[in-house]
């Protein structure tokens, strides 16, 4: 097995002030020659937006967009017709396809914390598409939940890509085995809360890792915590 480390602190940061961006990868201003993505994970965005700010509109052409609701509520307004608002244990996706062009405000009245997460699709310029699901905190102790995959269904989003995304809240002293394809697959882990225990290491609030070469790992729950694990191929 094969990782790598991304400490909370080594990050890169971008202030607006009303937006504070911790990137996981280069994007936009930042640019870091050794952090180009993870596999098909492109973009990993922790942001933070002040109320009554967001982003104007703008366009996206040909990248499956992830936003993973932490706190407070954001709207969703696009050029597909969706105009609606979004908050804590909601996540949504946008296959950008074709292109498409949306806007997204703090409308709430505490700071907004959401998960930006681009990865690359599958097929080109395919029809845009938006959707969105709800996963209540309260139903999901003690498992890992997938909340977005390659399969169409009920239970989660799709997107376009061979690609799943799972949110795990689990109590101290729990154990999670994780399966994955030696061939071409890798798995970010983005630890939101919490500290866990994954390979020797020990991942602290904020701290991430990427782990590659390997069929199968555990990770063991140190404290309550809450991280996502996103499962994506190594090359198209």
């Amino acid at each position: 097995m094969k990782t790598t480390l991304i400490r909370a602190h080594e990050r890169g940061l971008k202030d607006l002030g009303w937006l504070q961006s911790n990137l996981s990868f280069s994007f936009s201003g930042y640019q870091n020659p050794v952090r180009q993505g993870f596999g098909l994970l492109k973009v990993f965005n922790d942001d933070f937006v002040k109320p009554g700010h967001g982003f104007g509109l703008h366009a996206h052409l040909n990248m499956e967009i992830i936003s993973i609701m932490l706190q407070g509520q954001m709207n969703h307004k696009d050029n597909l017709g969706y105009t609606e608002v979004v908050e804590k244990d909601w996540v949504q996706i946008m296959s950008a396809g074709s292109g498409l062009r949306h806007e997204e405000h703090n409308v709430g009245a505490e700071e907004v914390n959401f998960l930006q997460i681009w990865i690359e699709p599958k097929l080109q310029n395919i029809m845009p598409r938006y959707q969105r699901r709800q996963f209540p905190e309260a139903k999901r102790l003690n498992q890992l939940v997938t909340i977005v995959s390659n399969e169409e269904g009920q239970a989660h989003c799709w997107i376009n890509q061979n690609a799943r995304l799972s949110l795990g809240y689990f109590e101290a002293g729990q154990k999670v085995t994780y399966a994955l394809n030696p061939l071409n697959r890798c798995v970010f882990i983005f630890n939101i809360s919490g500290q866990l225990n994954i390979s020797d290491e020990t991942l602290h609030q904020r701290d991430a890792m990427g782990l590659w070469e390997t069929d199968i790992f555990t990770i063991t729950i140190n404290e309550e915590s809450r991280f996502l694990l996103v499962d994506v191929p190594i090359n198209h």
